[in-house]
């Protein structure tokens, strides 16, 4: 006698749920602000306020692949991710030493395209430099997960195929070489994507890309993140957690 359907599909191995989307805190350069108009800087003083914000809430930053392993695992719902865009010099002088104090990782998004020159896609400036490959092998060497930003700091939704091939692939490649280790993660420049770019992405062996609020596009090759700038205080990295929390709903794959 066949058993009834209910308790047939009792038996049955229920799918994972989808967790909820991680935290990721987007950082760009760590240093002097007194020039700033695009507001990508924070000072040292400030990213040391923002790791013991987090270290009192009990959560501590880690790389994103640390993180999404850890989410993989069904862990790491106390880990932040935190990302630093573009591979400013200052990155070693004023976030590296702070992040060791506080036991912390990250992921430095650096741009092989340009190495040792500046953010020249910033029109009003001020000129920030770059880090050359030496500067990203001593990241890496500091315990930091080095990912791709592309080749140049382009908006990949406008290139056209051969140039986002390039921007994604050869890019991948070449951080490779620099730091020496597989290269997982990539950012979108500016935080711009499109399902061409995201497929591109994919292609190229990336486990996962950054952007900023991909929309429908969320996953693991359009991860959202928060900008975290020299305003936020602890009052409003709350905030910005509990919305995160409230407005991301939950995804396959993270």
């Amino acid at each position: 006698m066949a058993a009834p359907a209910d308790s047939v599909a009792v038996g049955r191995p229920s799918a994972p749920r989808p967790g909820p989307v991680p935290w990721v805190a987007m950082y760009h350069s760590v240093g002097d602000r007194s020039d700033d108009p695009y507001r990508i800087t924070v000072t040292p003083e400030r990213l040391e306020r923002q790791l013991a914000w987090l270290r009192r809430r009990g959560l501590r930053g880690v790389s994103v692949a640390e993180l999404l392993a850890a989410r993989a695992r069904g862990g790491g719902r106390d880990l932040v991710g935190l990302t630093f865009d573009d591979g400013y010099t200052d990155f070693l002088s004023g976030a590296l030493p702070l992040l060791q104090r506080f036991h912390c990782g990250a992921t430095l998004f650096v741009l092989p395209g340009r190495l040792g020159g500046d953010n020249a896609w910033d029109p009003l400036g001020p000129r920030k430099p770059l880090l050359t490959a030496d500067g990203i092998r001593r990241a890496a060497d500091g315990g930091v997960e080095i990912g791709s930003h592309g080749l140049t700091h382009i908006d990949l939704t406008r290139a056209d195929d051969v140039t986002l091939t390039a921007e994604v692939a050869e890019s991948r490649a070449r951080v490779e070489e620099l730091a020496g280790v597989p290269v997982a993660g990539f950012c979108y420049p500016y935080g711009t994507v499109d399902a061409r770019a995201v497929e591109a992405v994919r292609k190229a062996g990336y486990t996962y890309a950054c952007a900023i609020a991909p929309g429908p596009l969320t996953g693991p090759h359009a991860l959202p993140r928060a900008h975290v700038g020299q305003n936020d205080t602890a009052w409003r990295l709350h905030l910005k957690l509990r919305l995160h929390r409230l407005r991301r709903r939950p995804m396959e794959g993270l």
